[in-house]
C-alpha cells in the first residue's frame, strides 16, 4: 500500500512517496510536494498508474487522465492534451494569417495527406505519433507513384508542424526529423533533376512562336516579364500597372509564394515593350489581362504549344509510377526565372545581388538586406543578356 515519508535526515523539503511497482519492486520517489495533502494526491496517483499497468489496462489515454488529474488539484492547472489532427489544423490556421497562400496550400497537401494516412491514429495525443508513423507515410507516398523529389519536399514540410509542437512544449522530439529523405530522383541520363534554362535565342524563338497564339501579345509580354524579373508564372500573369512605374523604371510587387516585396529596375527590352501597350484604364487594370486570374495548371498547358512552335526540345527529366505520377520535364515558363538568374551569373553579377533579384536568399541574409540598393540592382539586371528585340509583334 503506497504510503508518505519525510527525509529523517532533512535534506529535502519534499514528502517521498513509497510504492509498489507494477513488477512488485518496492520505490521511494519525491512527490515534489511540501504540503502533505497534495504530496498524498501524487502518492495516490503513482500507486494507481502502476495497478492499471500490472493488470494490463494502462493505456497513453489513461496516463494522461491520471496525471491532469493530480495536475489540477495539486496547482489548478489541466494538462494540455493535443491530439495530432487537431494540432496540425490548428497550426495551419495560424500559418493562413502569417503565410503566403501558396506555401500554405503546400503545408496543407501533406498535412491533410499525413493524417488521412494515420487514420484512426491521428486522434490520438501528437506525443504519440512516432518516427516509424513517418517513414510509413513516406513509403507509401512513394508506393502511391509519387515522385521522390515531391515526397522529400512533402517531408520537408511536414516537419515544420512537429518542430512548432516541440517548441510549444507539447511534444520532446519531433518524430519526423528521424524519417530519412528518399533519394532525389535522377533523369534518364543519370544526372539530377535540376530544370535547365532557355538561351536569348530561345526565348526569342518562344516570342515568334506565340504571335500564333490568340493571347499571343500577352503571352509576349509575360514571357519578357518573367525573363528580366524572374517572376513566377502566378506573379507575372496578375502583374497590374499600378506595380509599374515607367518614369521611375522599376516595378514593384509581392510575390505570391513567398510572401516577400520585390523592387526591382526594368530592363530596357521590358521598359520598351511595356510602352508599347494600350494605355490603362485605372492602376487596377491588369498589365497581360488574358492570363491574369488564370491557374498555375491552365497557363502551363497554354504555354506548351508556344514552345512546340519555336521547336525547342524539351526531354523528360524524371517520370515517376504510378496513379499519383507526374513527368518532369527539362523546361516550362518557371525556366524563365532560372534563365534571368543564369544570365545574371554568366555576367558575373555576385551571387549576394541576384539572390535580391530572385528572392532566393536566405532568412538570415534577408534580416540582414533591409533595402534593396537600384543602382547595383539595376547594372545586374540590365546585364541579362537582351533578346534584340527581333521578334515579331502580333
Amino acid at each position: 500500500m503506497a504510503s508518505l515519508r519525510k527525509d529523517g535526515k532533512k535534506r529535502s523539503p519534499y514528502w517521498i512517496a513509497c510504492f509498489t511497482t507494477a513488477d512488485g519492486r518496492r520505490l521511494q520517489k519525491s512527490t515534489k510536494q511540501t504540503d502533505r495533502k497534495k504530496a498524498l494526491e501524487v502518492c495516490l496517483a503513482l500507486e494507481r498508474s502502476e495497478a492499471m499497468a500490472r493488470q494490463g489496462t494502462l493505456t497513453e489515454g489513461r496516463t494522461r487522465e491520471l496525471l491532469s488529474q493530480v495536475l489540477e488539484r495539486t496547482t489548478g492547472d489541466t494538462l494540455p492534451f493535443f491530439t495530432l489532427e487537431g494540432f496540425l489544423r490548428n497550426w495551419l490556421r495560424g500559418k493562413e494569417v502569417s503565410k503566403a497562400a501558396n506555401t500554405v496550400r503546400n503545408y496543407r497537401q501533406v498535412t491533410e495527406s499525413f493524417i488521412a494516412h494515420l487514420g484512426g491514429r491521428a486522434k490520438l495525443n501528437i506525443a504519440a505519433i512516432t518516427a516509424k508513423d513517418v517513414s510509413n507515410f513516406r513509403d507509401a507516398e512513394i508506393a502511391s507513384g509519387k515522385n521522390p523529389n515531391s515526397v522529400r519536399h512533402g517531408l520537408k514540410n511536414l516537419r515544420v508542424p512537429f518542430n512548432a509542437a516541440r517548441r510549444q512544449g507539447i511534444i520532446n522530439t519531433n518524430p519526423a526529423e528521424a524519417v530519412e529523405l528518399p533519394p532525389a530522383t535522377k533523369g534518364e541520363d543519370g544526372g539530377k533533376t535540376e530544370k535547365h534554362v532557355f538561351t536569348p535565342e530561345q526565348i526569342e524563338a518562344l516570342l515568334n512562336a506565340a504571335t500564333a497564339h490568340k493571347d499571343g501579345r500577352d503571352w509576349q509580354g509575360a514571357i519578357l516579364f518573367a525573363y528580366f524579373t524572374a517572376a513566377r508564372l502566378q506573379d507575372v500573369a496578375n502583374i497590374t500597372w499600378g506595380a509599374i512605374d515607367l518614369p521611375a523604371k522599376l516595378v514593384t510587387f509581392r510575390a505570391q509564394k513567398t510572401g516577400k516585396e520585390a523592387r526591382l529596375p526594368l530592363h530596357p527590352e521590358l521598359e520598351a515593350h511595356l510602352l508599347e501597350l494600350p494605355a490603362p484604364d485605372s492602376g487596377k487594370a491588369h498589365v497581360f489581362p488574358a492570363l491574369a486570374g488564370k491557374t498555375s495548371a491552365f497557363l502551363a498547358k497554354r504555354f506548351a504549344p508556344i514552345m512546340r512552335g519555336a521547336n525547342i526540345a524539351n526531354p523528360i527529366i524524371s517520370a515517376a509510377r504510378g496513379a499519383k505520377g507526374r513527368r518532369v520535364f527539362a523546361l516550362s515558363f518557371h525556366s524563365l526565372r532560372h534563365s534571368c538568374n543564369s544570365g545574371m551569373a554568366n555576367a558575373g553579377v555576385a551571387q549576394e545581388v541576384r539572390n535580391k533579384i530572385t528572392g532566393h536568399a536566405s532568412d538570415a541574409m534577408n534580416a540582414h538586406y533591409t533595402h534593396h540598393e537600384l543602382a547595383p540592382l539595376r547594372a545586374a539586371i540590365e546585364s541579362i543578356p537582351g533578346i534584340g528585340r527581333k521578334a515579331a509583334r502580333k
